[in-house]
């Protein structure tokens, strides 16, 4: 047995969780998280990496032999999990252009690690490797053949969370198999069989559904006539599509879904951006409904996805045409199933587990005698 530390450093929180691992055996023996939105924590709360091994400490629990990190996207070369070296700090930073939202961020919290941990290996384990596979017609974008071999592509995102959907699923996952993981960031994923084979997000975690603070996806004409006729420039539009759009854009009030439900009656804005943020999600899970020739399962998770049954009513009813309904009762107090009876297909709600999932993977390349 060893003792793993998942570190899952997201846009918006910093989640942890100590595990001791074997080959046959993952449990959860402390965790926490904390949260840049105002107003909201759960857990043990670290305002440090010194102040997490403090609290490891006090918990007399073994100092951790392998520390995983979440790596939301390691460019064209990193796209399965490894140990972290040098090498791989270099090709992290060449990278972070795709992902200047997180990669920074788990950078400087991977240097921290080593700092605080000098004895444990290091494991970076990536959101894009759970996407890997997908096909042509989803991972290629219709851009020029030679930015294609510069590794301009569809990369998706969220691959630790739909991993251990289809992981809790075991062998009841379906055929055909749509995870919506709302939070701060949000992606709709198709998966067949258990694998990936078209998601929302595209290059970067900019794309897709309307989010927290980013975009989603935008004419791209929108951008060229800001930077023609705005005087934008790059570090401008990186500004508006992920720092000042989306809910909070829309609203011109909040990113945070909660400050805006409660400001929904007399705030038109707010409403609004409940509104498109449900219909931005409606569409993807329709679109990927298309992507797998029909659907057996729609699984939502993410902070957002598990806590917000206004939401996940909200989307559902967008896809009432196509026969997908919720049982009320069930839905508010999220007890699965939460469709209706009749429904064309099975709606679950399952908690994005990615730090164990981080835990297993950083086990499996970290542990004595399971390095590879």
């Amino acid at each position: 047995m060893s003792t793993v530390l998942a570190l899952n450093q997201g846009s918006s929180s910093l989640k942890f969780g100590v595990f001791r691992a074997g080959p046959q055996q993952l449990d959860g023996v402390l965790s926490g998280e904390t949260e840049s939105v105002p107003g909201s924590v759960a857990g043990p709360v670290p305002d440090s990496l010194a102040n997490l091994a403090g609290l490891i400490a006090d918990s007399q629990l073994p100092t951790p032999t392998v520390v995983g990190h979440r790596i939301v996207h390691g460019g064209p070369l990193l796209r399965r999990h490894c140990l972290i070296e040098d090498s791989v700090l270099e090709q992290l930073d060449a990278a972070a252009a795709f992902a200047p939202l997180h990669t920074p961020a788990a950078l400087a919290l991977i240097r921290q690690a080593q700092q605080q941990f000098p004895e444990a290996l290091q494991v970076a384990c990536f959101d894009t490797s759970f996407h890997i596979d997908m096909p042509d017609v989803a991972r290629v974008l219709p851009l020029p053949r030679a930015l294609l071999q510069e590794g301009i592509q569809r990369y998706g995102f969220h691959g630790l969370s739909c991993e251990s959907i289809v992981l809790q699923l075991g062998v009841a996952v379906p055929e055909r198999l749509v995870i919506a993981h709302l939070g701060h960031g949000a992606s709709v994923t198709a998966v067949r069989n258990g694998r990936s084979i078209d998601t929302s997000m595209g290059l970067t975690p900019s794309g897709g559904v309307i989010m927290g603070t980013r975009s989603g996806d935008l004419d791209p004409g929108v951008l060229i006539y800001l930077m023609r006729e705005r005087a934008f420039d790059a570090d401008g539009i990186e500004a508006l599509v992920n720092h000042q759009s989306g809910l909070l854009g829309i609203s011109g009030l909040a990113s945070d879904m909660r400050r805006l439900h409660e400001a929904a009656p007399t705030n038109a804005g707010a409403a609004l951006a409940i509104d498109m943020f449900a219909a931005s999600v409606a569409k993807q899970v329709a679109g990927m409904v298309t992507a797998l020739g029909g659907i057996d399962a729609l699984v939502f998770t993410g902070g957002i996805g598990e806590n917000d049954p206004l939401v996940r009513a909200a989307i559902c009813r967008g896809l009432g045409w196509f026969g997908i309904t919720l049982d009320e009762a069930h839905n508010r107090a999220a007890i699965n199933p939460i469709s209706a009876a009749g429904s064309r297909c099975s709606v679950q709600v399952l908690p994005a587990q990615e730090e164990q999932q981080i835990a297993r993977h950083a086990w499996g390349l970290g542990a004595p005698g399971e390095r590879r």
